[in-house]
């Protein structure tokens, strides 16, 4: 018999990753996981491909790679975690057409393909569908991937009006600045002293707030955009 509590979550490259705490909080919470990833991207940043990652490659900016991906999965998908994305940091005056492209193309173009995917053929039972999507209003000297962000969220709202007599429900989850390796250590007392709560979020703080979402008590919460960052300002 097919598993019928299946999540598929995106972008778990890095083990020290929001993706990664995400899949494991699932597990935890009895799910079957299967996890994507993409080495090019991970390779072109300053952290490296972390090159004992497992789960599925998978090249977002490729449009057919969302059906193949579905494809590939043998259980029906009951909760799609969309972690993925395409940041590099450039501003307004500095972006390249193809840097935008590539952008739209992973962070909004693929999560909707790979929601629109899910919903087709969704197959779990009425009410217990469930989509999250990781999202972020950082814009200023972020430009690509603070404006894809933007149309994630959009995409997010539509696919919870529309995708509600499937008994999907689906929101985005901005977690604010987060602890992955990123933040530089020059900078980490500065995004600490911005925190009402004294610290830098952590993976496992967005990690909770999916899997609540994802679980029976998070179905009656839909078409949400949820600041979950401590307060920050």
């Amino acid at each position: 018999m097919k598993n019928k509590k299946t999540a598929l979550v995106t972008g778990v490259g890095r083990k020290a990753g929001i993706g990664a705490a995400i899949a494991s909080r699932l597990r935890e919470d009895g799910w079957t996981v299967i996890t994507t990833y993409w080495s090019g991207y991970d390779r072109r940043m300053p952290w490296g491909a972390d090159e004992n990652v497992q789960g599925i490659e998978a090249d977002l900016a490729d449009p057919a790679t969302p059906a193949r991906l579905f494809d590939q999965i043998d259980d029906d998908v009951q909760a799609l975690v969309l972690a993925h994305c395409e940041s590099v940091n450039s501003s307004l005056l500095d972006t390249t057409v193809d840097s935008f492209d590539r952008h739209f193309a992973v962070n909004a173009r693929a999560s909707w393909l790979l929601i629109r995917e899910f919903a087709q053929r969704y197959r779990g039972p009425h009410g217990a569908g469930r989509i999250v999507t990781l999202t972020s209003d950082h814009v200023v000297h972020n430009l690509p991937y603070g404006a894809s962000k933007g149309a994630l969220d959009r995409i997010t709202l539509a696919a919870a009006g529309e995708l509600g007599h499937l008994g999907i429900t689906a929101n985005a989850v901005n977690p604010g600045p987060t602890d992955t390796g990123w933040i530089p250590e020059a900078h980490r007392d500065a995004f600490a002293q911005h925190n009402p709560l004294g610290r830098i979020g952590t993976p496992r703080d967005c990690a909770s707030l999916v899997a609540f979402l994802c679980g029976p008590e998070g179905g009656w919460v839909n078409g949400q955009v949820l600041v979950s960052n401590g307060g920050a300002q």
